[in-house]
């Protein structure tokens, strides 16, 4: 209970204050700027970790808990309860959103602005990379260590700051779904789905491959 706890809190600070600096950044004429919506997404990204990753692992993230049983390092079991978890973190944080924000249309909704194809891509892209910072970093399936924080912060950061003009840098689905459902802009959430849990997985045969001992040939 208590590591479910920490994904449901964690999962919810990181949407109620990333969406919630996208949204407010709307409602202020571009106060926060999209730069400042970057940073807020890798703070609090890297907060989280600090607070919850000697409890839960801080996955925050059903693609990362996915990636992580494909890795071996997380019990099949706890699947379920994890992403169901963030799923009700996240959810909380858009239906909160929607209270202080009503006349908000979005809600930090994670849209392209190119097509579906080129958001998809990119999506991939970003999650890879974001899952094999995170699995050389992590101990076991919990994201520890004095450095471990701020190296997924900061590619967070790195990410939404140059692709989310494009396609959100979800790298979530967590993140995804709630606002797109909450606000009912559902026409383009299968690519923040499909894209980032593809992208996650396909992170881990990379990283065992990259991280194989080499075998040496006698003569």
């Amino acid at each position: 209970m208590k590591k479910w706890l920490a994904e449901l809190l964690g999962t919810f600070a990181l949407v109620f204050c990333g969406t919630g600096a996208i949204v407010i950044n709307q409602e202020t004429n571009g106060s926060v700027s999209h730069v400042g919506i970057a940073i807020t997404f890798g703070l609090i990204v890297m907060a989280m970790i600090y607070t919850f990753g000697d409890i839960s692992g801080a996955h925050l993230n059903p693609a990362v808990t996915i990636a992580f049983t494909i890795a071996g390092r997380f019990k099949v079991g706890e699947i379920l309860p994890y992403i169901l978890s963030q799923i009700v973190g996240a959810f909380l944080a858009s239906l909160i959103l929607m209270y202080l924000f009503p006349e908000n249309e979005t809600l930090g909704t994670t849209l392209p602005s190119g097509t579906a194809l080129q958001s998809f891509i990119l999506e991939f892209i970003l999650t890879f990379f974001l899952m094999l910072v995170i699995i050389h970093v992590a101990t076991g399936s919990k994201e520890q260590g004095m450095f471990a924080g701020l190296a997924i912060g900061s590619t967070v950061l790195l990410e939404a700051m140059f692709a989310g003009p494009i396609c959100g840098a979800s790298m979530n689905p967590a993140r995804s779904i709630a606002p797109a459902v909450v606000s009912g802009h559902l026409e383009h959430l299968w690519v923040y789905i499909v894209a980032t849990v593809a992208g996650a997985s396909f992170a881990i045969p990379t990283w065992k491959y990259l991280n194989s001992k080499k075998v040496s040939l006698k003569e």
